[in-house]
């Protein structure tokens, strides 16, 4: 036996690997509806085919989650079409065999039908019927219902799931692999539901294919009896009634077990638990149900004339059943009590010194106190886990390590509010309801939400405060919905990013200078202080993060300021000549890896006044504000079509230009990038797309 199994394992892995085996299985099947196969085979096919439906069946009740069994609509074709082959070789069978005896078509097909006939054909066609009504009307049109509802549902939410892993992405809640990931499973899960939404068709047209086959084969066997094999029509009528009732209850019984199976992965709701684990813990969660249940059972087992002995047993088991229930819920919170901690000796009072000073919070976040389970982790609060996955994040991105965040409760604040400092001054702050969830209007929903009106801290998007068991609705309306700790560390990542430069000092260069010097000690030692002042260094990039630029590539940093060190410790000129070396890094992360770079340049005229501008009152020149204003129009406007359709906003203008409008541009239109013509690479090209000059903004 082991052997024979190791034979056969061998051959399915090599025909797996080969990619034959699902051809050939398919190619067999058709051939069944073409070629006469024995009694025999047709007992062994049909065992194989309801082994297969329970096999099915179990599979998907014990799956956790629709996915864990994602081919199974394929599964559920296959099955099928080998269902409607064996009624087509057993019809075949019948009606050229069936005047020999009710086991012409094989044993199978003779017992099945002897079992429910039992001597009455009336009977065993009413049985049939009943399975098909029951197979056809309710399990199948219910399946298939709710096939096409979760399928319109699942694409239908696709959009604001995609946001979603955007916001947990950009929060520092998930890496960049898990949110790939994230997406991939929802891409399966539509095609699942949309592949579920097509195969109960198929289900349901199988029900119906064995009420019709059910009565060509009733109807040709007594033709065929009668006319043919000149068979009495009393004795054909019991031939082949048997032996049609009998393949008709072969076929039916597996049809039953895969559309059930069918309708249960199209109802099964994601959990960490199978079908009868998932059903137990929330039908019997709450004892009371089952005493309520027991006292109602017992109360109608005491009316004379009830089956009072059955009656009264079920109450009985219930109310033990609850009794049990509420045992084990008792035991589980007695374990997870912690013990309370003993409180600390009091110490004498000590004189004042330096160590009551409170240094100032580099970081730090203030919170309501309706905030406070937010940041219990006690409470199921999730916020700290959040803050120190945005703080990883940045770091990686920034390149430096972001200071510790203080959190601490502040009874002046709002209960629902919390705010932001960077060196103890307010940097931000906004509302969230800890209880409701925030569905964001990315722009372009299908429909409007209950709920409180309120603005997206970060983007100051439309939003509104929903109740949780909304959430799905408001997915499928293309909302972005997301919680309240989400909605914080967001907050918080995006704040972090814009205040980067004010948290880079010269502990944070020092460190950033020990990593380089492990690398290249003896360069750093012949550099530092010697050629380039540490307070220079912390000035360029400070400039760098306060474009948005990162710092991880601190050798091409520090070998920039080197060689243009002898002629300039002005850090603005390094600033500018540094961001020339980083050029490529600058364009990537403003216009992605694509070869064209879509740029708005300036028109000749205007280029020329803010030339003139600089010629007379330097790089500190301002720009006369009537001028300004049409300008910071004009660029809106070419940066809003830009947005629209989907493409980078970069400004491109001459190198003496760019500093000055990147600070003009950078709290007017915080979303456009200026760069210069010496920071784009050799091998990008340049697609003008609008041209700004003095009086309006003209695309290209």
């Amino acid at each position: 036996m082991a052997v024979l199994q190791g034979v056969l394992g061998n051959y399915s892995e090599q025909m797996q690997r080969s990619g034959l085996g699902s051809p050939i299985l398919v190619m067999v099947i058709l051939l069944m509806m073409v070629i006469p196969l024995a009694p025999f085979a047709l007992d062994m096919l049909f065992t194989f085919n309801i082994s297969l439906s329970l096999v099915v069946l179990l599979a998907v009740i014990y799956s956790r989650r629709p996915l864990d069994f994602a081919a199974f609509p394929t599964v559920l074709l296959i099955a099928t079409l080998l269902r409607l082959s064996l009624n087509v070789a057993s019809t075949r069978i019948v009606l050229l065999d069936g005047h020999t005896g009710s086991d012409a078509a094989g044993q199978v097909i003779h017992a099945f039908g002897d079992f429910v006939v039992g001597g009455n054909h009336t009977v065993g066609f009413v049985v049939f019927i009943i399975l098909v009504i029951i197979n056809f009307v309710v399990v199948t049109k219910g399946a298939g219902r709710i096939s096409e509802v979760s399928a319109r549902f699942t694409l239908d939410a696709m959009p604001g799931k995609q946001m979603g892993i955007d916001a947990d992405l950009n929060a520092g809640m998930i890496t960049a692999d898990e949110a790939r990931l994230r997406r991939q499973e929802i891409a399966q899960e539509s095609d699942f539901y949309g592949s579920m939404d097509g195969a109960s068709k198929f289900v349901r047209g199988d029900a119906t294919a064995g009420i019709l086959i059910l009565i060509i084969n009733i109807i040709g066997g007594l033709a065929i009896g009668t006319l043919q094999h000149g068979l009495p029509l009393g004795e054909a009528a019991q031939v082949y009634t048997l032996l049609t009732i009998g393949d008709g209850l072969v076929a039916q019984i597996p049809s039953l077990l895969l559309s059930t199976s069918a309708a249960i992965m199209v109802t099964r709701v994601s959990t960490n638990t199978d079908m009868g684990e998932q059903i137990i813990s929330q039908l019997f969660h709450n004892p009371k149900t089952l005493v309520v249940t027991g006292g109602m059972i017992g109360l109608i087992g005491l009316i004379p004339g009830m089956p009072n002995i059955a009656f009264l047993i079920l109450a009985g088991l219930c109310c033990g059943g609850a009794w049990f229930a509420q045992r084990s819920r008792q035991q589980a919170e007695a374990a997870n009590v912690e013990e309370e901690p003993l409180p600390e000796p009091q110490t004498e009072e000590r004189e004042l010194s330096w160590e009551d000073i409170e240094q100032v919070d580099t970081i730090g976040m203030e919170v309501g106190y309706r905030l406070i389970p937010l940041v219990d982790r006690n409470q199921g609060g999730q916020l700290l886990d959040r803050v120190k996955g945005v703080r990883k994040k940045l770091s990686r991105e920034l390149g430096f390590l972001i200071p510790s965040i203080h959190i601490r409760d502040n009874l002046d604040l709002e209960p629902n509010s919390y705010r932001l400092t960077v060196m103890d001054a307010t940097v931000a702050k906004a509302m969230v309801q800890i209880d409701n969830e925030l569905a964001i209007n990315p722009g372009h929903v299908m429909g409007e939400l209950p709920g409180q009106m309120s603005k997206d801290p970060v983007f100051g998007l439309d939003a509104i405060w929903i109740n949780p068991g909304d959430r799905e609705h408001a997915q499928s309306l293309g909302y972005t919905v997301v919680d309240s700790s989400t909605v914080i560390a967001t907050h918080l990542s995006q704040t972090l990013q814009d205040h980067a430069h004010e948290l880079l000092g010269h502990h944070e260069i020092q460190e950033m200078l020990d990593r380089y010097e492990k690398q290249s000690p003896k360069v750093l030692e012949d550099l530092i202080p010697k050629v380039i002042q540490p307070g220079v260094l912390v000035q360029v990039m400070r400039n760098l993060l306060r474009e948005n630029i990162p710092v991880r590539d601190t050798k091409t940093i520090i070998e920039t300021i080197a060689q243009h060190a002898e002629r300039t410790q002005d850090p603005e000129t390094l600033t500018v000549l540094v961001r020339i070396a980083l050029g490529r890094l600058i364009v990537e992360r403003v216009a992605g890896q694509e070869d064209e770079v879509p740029v708005i340049t300036l028109e000749g005229s205007l280029e020329q006044l803010l030339q003139q501008s600089i010629q007379v009152s330097g790089e500190g020149s301002v720009i006369e504000p009537r001028l300004a204003q049409r300008l910071i129009g004009s660029l809106q406007e070419a940066a809003e079509r830009q947005e629209v359709a989907g493409q980078p906003t970069i400004l491109l203008v001459p190198d003496n230009l760019r500093q000055m409008l990147s600070r003009f541009v950078r709290h007017h239109v915080p979303r456009l990038s200026v760069l210069s013509f010496s920071e784009i690479p050799e091998d990008k090209q340049l697609k003008i797309v609008a041209t700004v000059g003095v009086d309006q903004d003209k695309p290209a």
